[in-house]
């Protein structure tokens, strides 16, 4: 009885929770098969509720925290190690999955001849980069498909409102006020996670469990596995490099929820509330962490760089074209980190990558299902890569801002 009141048992209590929660809708999906689909309501209904949060989240979290940043340089030093820290992170992943795919063939003696009259339509990338910044009209900010847009206005109106002196404190004490009401309401919000989870979990499993058996089985293999791997390899590598051996237990003890969250959700936005928490408790300083993990859940996509590795040498062995030499493989890797950029963080944001990636190499379009495929089995793991590579993300940038002492900082502010 002593260890359920200790405070070992406190700290995981919420994490195991929602691991039971998982656990068992798992046991439900596969015993109930198809009829699971009946509890997916369920968790469409904790899905809604995340993602409802996001927008004013998001907003009220960056403003509030920029608008209070007394150094402007400051914040301009966050984001400068923030984009290396996510640029050479998806690299690194996209690399590591690069190797294993050209020792292990993902694809084996499967070919598809393709058809002369099959084309594509280009993609422009100019439009692309100008509709993923940028919306045309302010309504259009209130929408998580446009979270990028968001951020960015978001920044500016911190910065604006920080550079009117005086005049904008009330406005920063408010924003910050409204911050807090938020998170608050994360928490309430969360006491239904464990439903809403088991519910989404049990329906996932039950629509998607009998594709594990497919064509895809090898590729599926070889992704869950690197996925574990580099969880408990690079992230814990990721770790110790921002705060040595105390990192890794800071994140061993904190990155559970956030895990659970984003494998059931299959979603960054909606695993964003979480993330927030958690940083918070893994001792990332306020302003950093509430520029980084939005940021992130929009254009940190180790996972999904991972993923789109494996997409790119799936369609080359199974259209019989050949993937070999250092400008193709560095190419697929610029290619990878670019398509987690334009990824929406929603489930099934990976359309939009998968979209860009047949376009670019000119495949025809039967390839986008072959690959979209691909990107619903993984999409779990994927997610939770990238969620979680975000909080890693965000105690580096913090090792970079603060120095190398900032756990031992932190824990004195707090």
């Amino acid at each position: 009885m002593s260890f359920f009141k200790s405070k070992t048992f406190r700290a995981y209590r919420f994490p195991l929770i929602l691991l039971a929660s998982i656990i068992l809708g798992s046991i439900l999906g596969i015993v109930l098969k198809e009829d699971a689909v009946v509890l997916k309501p369920f968790g469409d209904i904790f899905l809604n509720m995340m993602y409802t949060l996001v927008v004013p989240l998001v907003f009220f979290t960056i403003s509030s925290s920029v608008a209070n940043m007394i150094d402007m340089k400051r914040l301009g030093k966050i984001l400068r190690y923030l984009f290396f820290v996510f640029i050479i992170t998806s690299a690194i992943a996209a690399l590591i999955m690069l190797i294993v795919v050209l020792v292990i063939d993902p694809v084996g003696n499967t070919k598809i001849a393709i058809d002369a009259a099959e084309q594509i339509e280009k993609v422009n990338i100019g439009e692309q980069i100008v509709s993923a910044l940028t919306v045309t009209d302010f309504s259009a900010l209130l929408s998580r498909n446009n979270m990028l847009p968001l951020i960015i206005f978001t920044i500016l109106f911190g910065i604006g409102i920080s550079k009117i002196g005086t005049k904008g404190t009330a406005i920063a004490q408010a924003l910050d006020a409204l911050s807090k009401a938020m998170m608050t309401v994360v928490h309430i919000v969360m006491y239904y996670a464990p439903i809403g989870l088991c519910a989404y979990f049990a329906s996932l499993i039950g629509e998607f469990g009998p594709n594990l058996l497919g064509s895809y089985a090898k590729s599926m293999a070889i992704y869950y596995v690197l996925c574990i791997v580099y969880f408990f390899v690079f992230y814990v590598l990721y770790s110790y490099l921002a705060g040595g051996k105390k990192g890794v237990r800071v994140f061993f003890k904190h990155v559970f929820p956030v895990a659970i969250t984003s494998l059931a959700t299959q979603s960054s936005l909606a695993s964003l509330p979480t993330g927030l928490e958690q940083t918070k408790e893994m001792g990332v300083p306020k302003d950093v962490r509430e520029v980084t993990l939005p940021i992130g859940a929009t254009m940190h996509m180790e996972g999904s760089a991972m993923g789109a590795i494996l997409k790119i040498v799936f369609l080359f062995g199974i259209f019989g074209k050949e993937f070999s030499g250092i400008d193709t493989y560095a190419i697929a890797i610029l290619i990878a980190v670019l398509s987690g950029v334009v990824m929406s963080g929603i489930p099934g944001g990976g359309l939009i990558g998968e979209m860009l990636i047949v376009s670019l190499y000119g495949f025809p379009p039967s390839a986008f299902a072959i690959i979209a495929t691909i990107g619903w089995l993984i999409d779990p793991p994927a997610t939770c890569l990238n969620v979680v590579g975000d909080s890693t993300s965000a105690m580096m940038t913090t090792r970079l801002v603060e120095g190398k002492y900032w756990l031992d900082k932190e824990a004195e502010r707090t």
